[in-house]
């Protein structure tokens, strides 16, 4: 029986353009649930993908519009791309990403993927959840990055809300496989630390995917841009949308 693939759209420019003054829901959902993101910046001829703890604030004391709250050392390779270059992208996805085991031969060169009699409790957790989450999206998000004034009120505000999105229960660490050194997971030190910088990054706009290949871009239009916005990262006038 032939394999079916999934037909992809062409996405290259606006797919089904939605144009709102709120973030899609699904988009805030898949960022309310998430815990990591791929951050990706870029100064030069590769960009650079780093895998970000976060925190989303639909709004703040200093933002009304949704925000993205990181921390990073202000010597990385990735705050330096974004001083350079404040626009950045990027990947929310609430599926696991494990790769399930294959059902037919196993061949020598494919040892990232287990064999069947491999199954353990966790293997078979992951492999249904894999399953389970075929209907899932992911989210890409493109936006302006910036680093939060050092020593201000508002630099206080974000750590705060971002070591309090990032505390879990000790069992929830143990699920993640996550080495606890200082009682809290090492968060003290990449959130407080005094060298830590805060990232904040306004969303501008995205796009939506499924696992069948479908696509849906969509772009915040805030009152102060006049008609302006963005699509896939590019300005664009007007505010006509498929979704009327």
């Amino acid at each position: 029986m032939a394999r079916r693939f999934p037909i992809h759209e062409p996405s290259a420019g606006a797919t089904h353009l939605q144009v709102t003054a709120c973030l899609p829901s699904e988009v805030a959902q898949s960022l309310e649930k998430g815990r990591f993101l791929h951050l990706a910046t870029c100064s030069g001829i590769y960009p650079h993908v780093s895998l970000m703890n976060y925190t989303y604030l639909p709004s703040s004391p200093y933002s009304n519009s949704p925000i993205i709250i990181m921390t990073t050392n202000p010597s990385s390779k990735k705050t330096l791309n974004l001083v350079a270059n404040p626009h950045v992208s990027l990947l929310v996805h609430d599926w696991v990403s494990s790769r399930p085991p294959t059902t037919g031969p196993r061949r020598p060169s494919m040892a990232g993927s287990p064999p069947p009699e491999a199954h353990s409790s966790l293997a078979a957790l992951l492999t249904n959840l894999n399953t389970s989450a075929l209907s899932s999206i992911s989210v890409t998000i493109n936006g302006n990055a910036q680093l939060v004034q050092c020593g201000t009120e508002e630099e206080r505000y974000y750590k705060e809300q971002h070591l309090d999105n990032n505390t879990f229960e000790e069992s929830e660490e143990r699920a993640w496989g996550a080495e606890r050194h200082d009682g809290d997971g090492g968060r003290g030190t990449f959130i407080e630390g005094q060298e830590v910088r805060v990232v904040m990054v306004k969303i501008t706009d995205g796009r939506v995917s499924d696992w069948k290949g479908a696509v849906r871009d969509w772009s915040l239009l805030r009152p102060e841009q006049d008609g302006e916005m963005m699509v896939n990262g590019v300005e664009v006038v007007g505010n006509e949308s498929d979704d009327r």
